[in-house]
């Protein structure tokens, strides 16, 4: 079983269609990539996944989130966020400053251009 049917069979929450996941942007697929990723590199299984998930998605919920499905991978990424941490494989300071790194660089970058973490003008990732 692939990584992806593997997740799909451990979440079934996650937005799909017929062929599969379903993204509305970029970095939902990316979000979604990373989690595969780390999985596969064995930093958490995927029910440990499932449980951190619907967690964060209780939380969200009981301050308000409607769950309307448009929050579904910012959920995905706040719990990759938090696992990273709890597992040792970043810390939260690390991880808020590669996140306004990258933000820099966006800024930084030309329109139509890749970004890239090196166009950060602080260069400090």
């Amino acid at each position: 079983m692939s990584a992806a049917a593997a997740a799909l069979a451990a979440v079934p929450t996650i937005p799909c269609d017929a062929t599969g996941p379903v993204f509305r942007e970029p970095w939902e697929a990316q979000a979604f990539a990373m989690a595969l990723a780390l999985h596969e590199r064995g930093l958490f299984t995927w029910p440990e996944w499932a449980e951190a998930l619907s967690g964060t998605i209780r939380e969200a919920q009981a301050a308000g989130d409607p769950d309307t499905g448009e929050t579904y991978y910012a959920h995905w990424l706040a719990t990759l966020e938090k696992l990273v941490v709890r597992k040792g494989a970043a810390t939260q300071e690390r991880l808020h400053r590669l996140r306004d790194a990258w933000d820099r660089a966006a800024r930084a970058t030309p329109h139509g251009s890749p970004i890239d973490l090196a166009n950060d003008p602080a260069g400090t990732s």
